[in-house]
């Protein structure tokens, strides 16, 4: 009797839970409320079916965070995953032709290109803009006009402070595209990679943190030295690997210009330049293509090239193979955590010698994307 009445128990309970579950599920369907990246409570009567990226990059978290197909609610974009990353859109349009080709360019959700009229034709339900741009999203009165017409708008932030706000943008991804227990799944994969660096690097002195200088977008001009970072971006990726950023030094800000002057007194341990695939769109840049169609000869011809400017070979970096080149790309995804282990592995090479940020990068594809790792991400100066 008692075990009848034990399974009986269990039983209710169980279909009790069912039934809230059901109940939960339901609730869910006819409304969802999320708080933004920029403090935005932002309401949704059904899970938004129609999304419109203020950025084609953005799929670079879209993508992990679907188990299906990632383009399926992607009505159109802005075109700059095309132009400044060729290599990872031909991925993307190799696995799902269709959807890339339906795509619609809707232009800069910030300048005069943009089209609110194709938007509310589109039957869009959500736009999706990056924090760092909300001073010009409130100045030009888009999310006014598009929240007016019924279109919600919503922050993400993978760039500006990415370390900080990549776990909650991507909670806030997967509740609204559905995918709750995806997310949860890459979100514990994130960590679980930052934590192999900042376990140690909380255990490494601040005088055996060597200076590191990034060069921003390193050969995208070719008369100007240098776009840098601040404490911010890979200038935060910078201290997190266990390194000193030298544009931090000079300024509290996301973007810092550097000197070829500065740079030369600094004389710093470490010189990181970002590059990627920008040739296609700009034949004049003299940058490190990095990407998956990167290729190790060209892009050691090429490194070579941005060591040899006037002022870098008199550097203690550049003279002792202390200059490396890394993906840019890293620098706006939450694919972060490969660039925070490399450069780790450059700055602190005997306390990460186990370290594998081409495995953690292989290890990403197979489990999260749809496609496969190829080509190259990072190099050194030989």
């Amino acid at each position: 009797m008692s075990i009848m009445t034990h399974h009986g128990g269990f039983l209710g309970a169980v279909t009790a839970s069912a039934l809230m579950i059901a109940h939960a599920s339901e609730a869910q369907a006819e409304a969802l409320t999320v708080t933004d990246i920029a403090g935005r409570q932002v309401t949704f009567t059904d899970l938004p079916d129609k999304i419109v990226l203020g950025e084609g990059r953005m799929m670079y978290s879209i993508a992990p965070l679907t188990t299906g197909n990632p383009f399926e609610k992607i009505v159109g974009w802005k075109d700059d995953l095309i132009l400044y990353d060729p290599d990872a859109f031909r991925k993307y349009e190799t696995a799902f032709p269709e959807d890339t080709a339906r795509l619609i360019n809707f232009g800069n959700p910030y300048a005069g290109d943009f089209s609110v009229e194709a938007v509310l034709e589109a039957e869009t339900d959500l736009l999706l803009l990056d924090v760092g741009n909300l001073f010009k999203a409130e100045e030009t009165g888009l999310i006014e006009k598009m929240e007016s017409a019924g279109v919600n708008v919503a922050f993400v932030d993978f760039r500006r402070n990415a370390t900080e706000n990549t776990v909650p943008s991507l909670l806030m991804m997967g509740r609204i595209l559905g995918e709750e227990k995806r997310a949860a799944e890459f979100i514990d994969f994130y960590i679980g990679q930052m934590r192999k660096v900042t376990n140690i690097v909380d255990q490494i002195p601040a005088d055996e943190r060597p200076l590191v200088a990034i060069e921003n977008a390193a050969g995208w001009q070719t008369d100007f030295c240098c776009w840098s970072f601040g404490p911010y971006n890979y200038g935060r990726f910078v201290e997190l690997a266990g390194g000193v950023n030298y544009a931090s030094t000079l300024a509290n800000a996301y973007s810092v210009d550097i000197s070829l002057e500065g740079l030369l007194e600094a004389d710093p341990d470490h010189i990181i330049g970002t590059g990627a695939n920008w040739q296609e769109a700009r034949p004049e840049v003299t940058s490190v293509l990095l990407g998956y169609d990167g290729d190790p000869a060209v892009n050691a011809t090429k490194l070579q090239a941005l060591a040899d400017r006037t002022g870098f070979a008199d550097l203690r970096a550049v003279k002792e193979g202390h200059m490396h080149s890394i993906y840019h790309q890293f620098y706006n995804s939450p694919y972060h955590f490969v660039a925070v282990q490399q450069i780790a592995k450059w700055l602190h090479p005997d306390d990460f010698e186990d370290l594998d940020p081409q495995a953690s990068f292989n290890e990403l594809h197979d489990k999260f994307l749809p496609f496969d790792a190829s080509g190259q991400f990072w190099a050194t100066l030989n």
